[in-house]
């Protein structure tokens, strides 16, 4: 069931890479801008239809999906006409992140399900969140693409090259990386990477620099404090994350200078996918070897 969760949602995304299928669909939100609830009540349907598989269907937690996903549908609607980014634009970033960073729905979800609900939830929140902002609202520099210039994976190696460097002797130095190891399976080091990537590092990158660090980039019209500010959001976002006691502010101090190599890639590349590679390979080597 995880397998096909992870499957149906990676097929969403891997859709709309496609720019003949991104322009499609922008002409018909622009032309029928109320297509955007049906867009949020497709996705609360699929959530829904996942959760009863599981048996964990229940009122509440139907309920609090539909709203979840029809109030930053709502709001994007009433600002329609006005050029993004405006304010109202991260209103609807944190509607679409907060719940999920503060998992909302637990009460009213099955221990058993609450893994596979949080992915599919995770899934929701990531497609509306592209619907939204690069389809619906068209926000520009979100860079939802595939590479187009091999430049992007000179930034990628440059990028880990700055990681590396920084970030091990920072880890071990406030004391959140453990001493190096070997990994115990160099055969799974390709399918840990691509999982991270699809799981962690792509949502992840599509959050903090295609909407936030670029929202805040097109807002203030400067590349460098969108950087610094983005990469301390996305610090803070690691304050509730093991391993150790919370708020967990070796980790957010480790993020953070990661954030900012993570969103200087994103600015110096034609993909989202050169920041979200370089992530998902520093979240691999931190896994495997510490």
């Amino acid at each position: 069931m995880q397998i096909l969760v992870a499957v149906a949602f990676l097929s969403l995304l891997g859709a709309l890479l496609a720019a003949r299928v991104q322009d499609a669909l922008q002409k018909a939100f622009a032309a029928r801008p109320a297509l955007i609830f049906l867009a949020a009540l497709a996705l609360s349907a699929i959530f829904w239809a996942i959760a009863a598989a599981m048996g964990a269907w229940n009122v509440p937690l139907a309920l609090l999906i539909l709203i979840y996903t029809m109030l930053p549908a709502a709001c994007a609607f009433l600002i329609r006409r006005a050029r993004p980014p405006v304010w109202a634009d991260f209103a609807i970033i944190l509607l679409l992140w907060l719940p999920l960073e503060f998992s909302i729905g637990e009460r009213w979800t099955p221990r058993a399900a609450q893994g596979l609900l949080h992915m599919a939830a995770y899934g929701v929140s990531v497609t509306l969140g592209l619907a939204i902002f690069l389809l619906f609202r068209r926000l520009p520099g979100m860079k939802y693409n595939l590479p187009r210039r091999w430049r992007d994976a000179a930034n990628l190696a440059i990028g880990f090259a700055l990681a590396a460097a920084i970030l091990i002797p920072l880890g071990r130095a406030v004391g959140f990386l453990d001493p190096g190891h070997w990994p115990r399976r160099w055969a799974s080091l390709g399918f840990q990477y691509l999982a991270i990537l699809a799981a962690t590092a792509l949502p992840e990158e599509i959050l903090f620099r295609g909407m936030i660090q670029n929202a805040l980039m097109q807002r203030w019209g400067a590349k460098t404090p969108a950087l610094l500010v983005a990469a301390l959001i996305f610090g803070c976002a690691h304050l509730d994350n093991g391993p150790g006691p919370l708020p967990n502010w070796r980790y957010m101090i480790v993020a953070t200078v990661a954030g900012v190599i993570y969103g200087k890639v994103f600015e110096q590349s034609s993909s989202i996918f050169a920041s979200a590679g370089l992530h998902a390979l520093v979240n691999t080597i931190k896994h495997s070897f510490f």
